[in-house]
């Protein structure tokens, strides 16, 4: 095999991959809690596939090739995956919006809840700057 057929190969595969670690980000992104060390670890290696992709692509640039019908033929299927990841990847962008809208509506409803400060501007306790009295020993 040549050295383009070779780099197809390989970005097939971690197209495939990346695929996974977003269908697992979309599952998350899905639930009604999200577990962020999880959401964490999942962007980190979607962030990993994505630069290795990237040399991938650098390397298939640099490289001499001639028209082939199995390079065309692999370079059909990479473009495919490419659109179809862009559409996952679209989707979740969408179900992200969603749990970052869902956090704030939570907060919002929280906050006249929440109690008063514990300190004060000036580093005091809170009940200290009400009038309570001071005693020094």
């Amino acid at each position: 095999m040549n050295r383009l057929s070779d780099i197809l190969d390989q970005m097939t595969v971690i197209l495939s991959a990346l695929k996974d670690v977003m269908d697992a980000e979309q599952k998350q992104l899905s639930v009604g809690h999200v577990n962020g060390s999880t959401l964490q670890r999942i962007t980190e290696e979607k962030s990993s596939l994505l630069a290795t992709l990237d040399y991938l692509e650098q390397q298939r640039r640099s490289t001499q090739h001639s028209a082939d019908d199995d390079i065309a033929d692999r370079w059909q299927i990479i473009t495919q995956k490419t659109q179809h990841l862009r559409n996952l990847n679209q989707h979740n962008g969408w179900l992200l919006e969603g749990q970052i809208e869902r956090n704030q509506q939570a907060l919002d409803v929280l906050k006249p809840h929440q109690e008063p400060t514990l300190y004060g501007a000036n580093g005091q306790t809170a009940s200290a700057n009400r009038g309570g009295k001071k005693i020094s020993i």
